[in-house]
């Protein structure tokens, strides 16, 4: 379903949504709000950086992908990458990146920022060269095995897809050995919880272990949007089934001084209950 093709939002379900409902929702969803997103997200974002969440740990203090003048000449895989920040800030540090998304609104994006980027470099200093974009499928990556150092993803793709564990084994199959494959998404959780800011986001109002995927649908039942529930033990399998082994699971505390709302994400509850999980996978 492309954007062009969305009914009017209708309503919340908790209902089943398989792979290609899921991505054709997804891509239409994010088709359609890039623009938006970025103008209400892209200032915390940066247009070169990599932040894990809405926390704001971002990958120069975080380091989950090794420290940073080991980057150089690294061949690195974002899938999901959204307008490609994270990929962008790995070029910056010298890796060779593709940055890949299943919007093609997204990439378009990601165009827009390179190119302003190559529009403000003041004279007398090299050019920054656009970042390789494609679009992809993060459960069906177009690549020859071993092709990467690293994969990565940022709230990217694992959240929505009906089978994630595709990702896991797709991420394992192109990396080579000793590769590295990081990825955040929403702390599970929190899905136990109201997705909202304040007070009534501190009672506990679902059952941790439904598995139902959270489906926005449009006047005639198409879904508009889907997000998918793992529980912890769930990915930990996904990931060693796939040959990963884990080797760190990050919680990002909320930040003092850090006040921004977004979404459901807020200090109040951000000082309470973790909100993003990051997995930190080798093969």
């Amino acid at each position: 379903m492309t954007s062009a093709h969305r009914g009017r939002f209708a309503g919340v379900s908790r209902r089943d949504a398989d792979q290609g409902e899921s991505a054709r929702a997804n891509k239409g969803w994010w088709d359609a709000e890039a623009g938006d997103y970025y103008a209400e997200h892209g200032a915390f974002l940066g247009d070169s950086d990599l932040v894990w969440g809405p926390e704001g740990l971002r990958e120069h203090d975080a380091r989950t992908l090794g420290p940073a003048d080991r980057l150089v000449g690294l061949r690195v895989l974002e899938i999901g990458g959204g307008a490609a920040q994270g990929g962008r800030w790995l070029a910056d540090q010298g890796a060779v990146v593709v940055s890949t998304d299943l919007s093609t609104g997204m990439l378009a994006q990601a165009r827009s920022i390179d190119a302003r980027r190559a529009d403000g470099i003041r004279a007398g200093q090299p050019p920054v060269a656009p970042l390789p974009l494609l679009a992809c499928d993060a459960a069906a990556l177009p690549f020859a095995d071993a092709s990467f150092d690293l994969v990565l993803t940022a709230y990217g793709a694992v959240p929505f897809v009906a089978d994630s564990a595709a990702v896991m084994r797709e991420a394992a199959r192109v990396l080579r050995p000793g590769g590295r494959f990081t990825f955040s998404t929403t702390h599970p959780i929190r899905w136990a919880f109201p997705d909202v800011p304040g007070e009534a986001g501190l009672t506990a109002s679902s059952s941790y272990f439904d598995r139902s995927p959270y489906v926005e649908e449009d006047d005639v039942g198409n879904a508009l949007y889907v997000e998918h529930h793992r529980t912890l033990g769930d990915r930990v399998r996904e990931i060693t089934a796939a040959g990963l082994r884990l080797v760190d699971l990050v919680e990002p505390e909320w930040p003092a001084g850090h006040e921004q709302v977004w979404g459901g994400w807020s200090p109040l509850r951000g000082r309470l209950i973790p909100g993003t999980a990051i997995y930190v996978c080798e093969r």
